[in-house]
Formats: C-alpha cells, structure tokens, sequence
C-alpha cells in the first residue's frame, strides 16, 4: 500500500503557493504602512492630484496623517499647516519640516501648499 503523505504534502503545498500568490498580488499598503521613501514618492504624487478649495478631509484621505501640523486663529478664520514629507534631506533617520512640504488650510480649505505657504502662515496675524 501507498503511503499518502506526499500527496497531502505536495496539496499542501499548492494551496499554500496560490494563497500567497493571491496574498502578494493583492496587497496594498496604507499610507501608514509606507516605509519613509514609499510614502515620499506617494505623497509628490499626490500632491500633483490637488486643487485649491478641497476640504482638508478629502486631502487626509489622499496623503494620510501628516509628519507635522501646526495652527492658529487670525482674522476669525481657523488656519492649518500640515507638512508632508516630499523630499530627502540629511539621512539622520527623522523626518523635519524642511524635508516637507506645507499645507496650508483656511476653515478646512485648501488655500495653499508649496516653498512659500509656511511664511504665509507664519505672516499672519495672530488673533483670540
């Protein structure tokens, strides 16, 4: 008589080969998930995906929880930056806002994003 055990074996074996097939094939990272340099090239993607206006929800929904964020009141209107890592700087291991780029968000809208945002926000007057 046969023994059966290659043959559960070799089963064994191909159900376990298709299911990590699938398994790699199908997976999709979050953006949580990205190591520094995935989420890097997925976040200058996105930003190319932008428009003036969007609610900042939608944004987070493209780019994720940012490195940094800072915020202020002026004139009444809630003001917003956030930095997402776009570019590599020193290779230190942290991430640090000159290796951002700036986000700029006025009462949950996009108002501006680039070089220059953060001294927009920076410029503006502080009122409580």
């Amino acid at each position: 008589m046969k023994s059966k055990v290659p043959i559960i074996i070799g089963i064994g074996f191909a159900v376990y080969t298709v299911f990590v097939a699938i398994a790699v094939t199908n997976y999709e990272p979050t953006i949580a998930d990205m190591d520094w340099e995935d989420r890097q090239a997925h976040n200058q993607g996105a930003l190319t995906q932008l428009s003036l206006g969007q609610h900042i929800e939608t944004v987070r929904s493209k780019l994720g929880a940012a490195d940094f964020s800072e915020a202020k009141t002026s004139d009444d209107k809630k003001m917003l930056v956030l930095f997402y890592r776009t570019h590599h700087g020193k290779s230190d291991g942290k991430t640090t806002k000159d290796e951002c780029t700036p986000l700029l968000f006025v009462d949950d809208h996009l108002v501006a994003w680039g070089p220059d945002t953060y001294k927009q926000y920076l410029d503006a007057k502080l009122t409580i």
